[in-house]
């Protein structure tokens, strides 16, 4: 027991990729995560979370039956699994591709009427099939379905998709469009408002979102070319300009996008801007 009630019960995958991501995650939000992978839960006493570590497949079934507020998990196990759990918002980690891949043939999705797919995402592939009128008999594999064609157990197969490396090994190709985009999310159970501590770690997460993806560049300016900077660096609402004690030049911070923080610096510089300088964000609020 502890000796207060937690605000929030989060789940968070076990294993895996998501595991690492989110752990990361939660640790850069300023919340406490566990340090042996034997604990099955973790209370955060000054955040007033409980966390619980789960397996990534039932963790939308967990929040979805109202069990735990919120749940990290992969969008491709929240749909198969059916759970009344609702995405917040994507987290940016853990992309793949969902796709059918099989045998030199097999062009379309229409070519798979009456066949057999092996998959390991029974509730998302029949809905997908189910919208387009294609009915196929569906095995349901544990993992490594790209055995099933050469084994003889299916004719195509359904499964995510991240390098096609694997695929490719067992002389399988892609078809068809792609049949979801996936990644790693936030799900919250039906009907959950949060409240004060919901809002505040919404908050935290996007200010991570913000600081993974922002640096703050600083850089001295003359008056000339202050203008034609500062359009290149207009930040998220304007630019922090302050006169410097040399006549005619303003030193200037913004924050920008740090995929393109070197374009940015070589195009200050030739706009006639000095002392460039690119900072990392450990934390922000937006």
């Amino acid at each position: 027991m502890h000796d207060q009630e937690a605000q929030l019960r989060i789940a968070v995958p076990n294993k895996g990729a998501l595991s690492e991501a989110a752990a990361s995650l939660l640790l850069e939000a300023g919340y406490r995560q566990r340090t042996d992978r034997k604990d099955l839960r973790l209370f955060d006493e000054e955040n007033g979370v409980e966390f619980f570590y789960l397996r990534p497949r039932d963790i939308a079934i967990y929040v979805g039956e109202g069990t735990l507020d919120l749940g990290i998990t992969g969008r491709d196990l929240l749909l198969d699994s059916g759970a009344e759990a609702v995405e917040v918002k994507g987290l940016g980690f853990g992309r793949s591709r969902f796709r059918f891949a099989g045998r030199d043939g097999l062009r379309t999705v229409d070519e798979l009427d009456g066949r057999r797919i092996a998959t390991s995402y029974p509730g998302l592939l029949k809905r997908y099939l189910d919208e387009r009128g294609v009915s196929a008999r569906l095995v349901h594999l544990d993992g490594a379905v790209e055995s099933s064609i050469g084994l003889g157990v299916a004719d195509a197969i359904a499964d995510v998709v991240e390098t096609g490396t694997t695929l490719r090994k067992a002389g399988l190709a892609v078809f068809g469009d792609v049949i979801l985009e996936s990644e790693g999310v936030l799900i919250r159970r039906h009907g959950f408002d949060g409240g004060p501590a919901f809002d505040h770690f919404m908050k935290r997460i996007e200010g991570v979102r913000v600081a993974r993806n922002y640096v703050m560049l600083d850089y001295d300016v003359p008056e000339a070319a202050l203008e034609q900077a500062s359009s290149l660096t207009p930040g998220l609402e304007s630019p922090t300009v302050s006169p410097l004690s040399r006549q005619g030049w303003y030193a200037v911070r913004a924050m920008v996008p740090k995929t393109q923080v070197q374009g940015l610096m070589d195009q200050l510089w030739d706009a006639g801007a000095r002392a460039i300088l690119s900072t990392d964000i450990a934390a922000c609020r937006i």
